[in-house]
C-alpha cells in the first residue's frame, strides 16, 4: 500500500478543461440533473448546482462574448473588482458576494485570455487622492440615493482603462446609468474605447440577474418579480398607445407597492441619452427602477418605444 500510494499519480492530459470534458459530458450523457456543485457562502447561505446549472452559466458568458462579435485573435480581458471606493460606510461591501473561484473556472472554460483581479491596494495604494466626477448624470437616478457612489465608479474604470487600454469595453445594460456614465467619461476624456452596451440577462421567470439576487430568501425571490412584471406592464401600456410619464409611472408604482415586501425607491421615466426625466415618450424613453426587496436593494430598467 505505501509503495502504491508513494506512486500514484493522477493521468492528467496536457490539455484539461473541465467544462468540456466534465461538465458537458455529464449533461451529455443524461446526467445534468444531478448535483455537481454545493457551495456555502460566508453568510450561511447554500447554493445547489446540478450539471446543467453549471453548463447554463457557462453558456451565458459564451453567448455576452461571442453576441459582440468577439472572435478568435482578440484578446479578451476580464476584470473581477468589488470596489470600495463605490460603496458608502452603510452599504454592503464587506458582505457583497464574491465567488473568485467559480467565476475564475467559468472563464477558463471560455478561454479568457486574461483575468485581471488587482487588490484594492494596488488600485488604491497608500497617498492615494485622486477622484473622476461625472458631474451631472452622477446626481440622477441612483446617483440621488447613493452619494459618492458614481464617483467611485468613473474613478475605478478610468483606472482599469488606463491600466488595460482596451479597444472595446462590454457594459451591462441592467445598471443603465453606469453605461452612460461610462459613455460620458470615454467622450469628455477622449479615451480611444468603444462601448458597448449588453442586454440584460433574465432567469426564466424575468428577474434580472444580479449578484445581489443571492441575498434573497425564497420568499422575497417571488416577490423580487414584481420588477419585471412591472416593466412588462409598462411596455404593454406604451403598446397600446399610452405615452404620459406620470400615468405610466403610477400605474408602475402602484403595481410594485401591491407586494407587501416590496419598498420603492424610485420609478423614474427618463431621456435615455441624457437621463433626464421626461413627461412623454416622443420615439424612445428609459423606464427606470429601484427597489428594495426585504433588506435588498434591486434595479431593472425597460427602453419603452411608442
Amino acid at each position: 500500500y505505501e509503495e502504491a500510494r508513494r506512486t500514484f499519480r493522477w493521468m492528467m492530459p496536457a490539455q484539461y478543461n473541465i467544462g468540456i470534458d466534465a461538465i458537458d459530458k455529464h449533461v451529455a450523457s443524461g446526467d445534468g440533473d444531478r448535483l455537481a456543485l454545493l457551495h456555502e457562502r460566508e453568510n450561511g447561505i447554500v447554493e445547489r448546482f446540478t450539471f446543467r446549472d453549471v453548463a447554463q452559466q457557462s453558456n451565458r458568458l459564451a453567448n455576452l462574448l461571442l453576441a459582440q462579435g468577439l472572435k478568435r485573435g482578440d484578446r479578451v480581458v476580464v476584470s473581477i473588482f468589488v470596489n470600495p471606493a463605490q460603496f458608502s460606510p452603510n452599504e454592503d461591501f464587506a458582505a457583497y458576494p464574491r465567488d473568485f473561484e467559480r467565476d475564475r473556472g467559468l472563464l477558463e472554460r471560455e478561454h479568457a485570455d486574461i483575468l485581471f483581479h488587482p487588490s484594492a491596494r494596488e488600485i488604491y495604494p497608500e497617498g492615494y487622492q485622486t477622484h473622476v466626477d461625472v458631474d451631472h448624470l452622477s446626481a440622477l437616478l441612483c446617483g440621488a440615493h447613493r452619494p459618492g457612489h458614481f464617483q467611485g465608479v468613473a474613478t475605478v474604470v478610468a483606472k482599469l482603462f488606463n491600466i488595460v487600454r482596451p479597444h472595446v469595453a462590454i457594459f451591462g445594460e441592467k445598471d443603465y446609468q453606469q453605461l452612460q456614465l461610462v459613455r460620458r467619461l470615454v467622450r469628455d476624456l477622449n479615451f480611444a474605447i468603444e462601448i458597448i452596451g449588453h442586454p440584460i440577462v433574465r432567469e426564466a421567470d424575468g428577474l434580472a440577474i444580479s449578484s445581489r439576487n443571492i441575498y434573497l430568501s425564497p420568499e422575497e425571490r417571488q416577490a423580487a418579480l414584481c420588477l419585471s412584471r412591472a416593466l412588462v406592464r409598462a411596455a404593454c401600456m406604451v403598446q397600446r398607445g399610452e405615452t404620459r410619464g406620470r400615468v405610466i409611472t403610477e400605474a408602475v408604482r402602484g403595481g410594485i407597492e401591491k407586494e407587501p415586501l416590496a419598498r420603492v425607491e424610485y420609478v423614474t421615466l427618463c431621456d435615455s441619452a441624457t437621463l433626464e426625466p421626461v413627461e412623454e415618450i416622443q420615439e424612445s424613453a428609459l423606464l427606470a427602477l429601484a427597489v428594495r426587496i426585504g433588506k435588498t436593494r434591486l434595479i431593472d430598467n425597460q427602453i419603452l418605444k411608442p
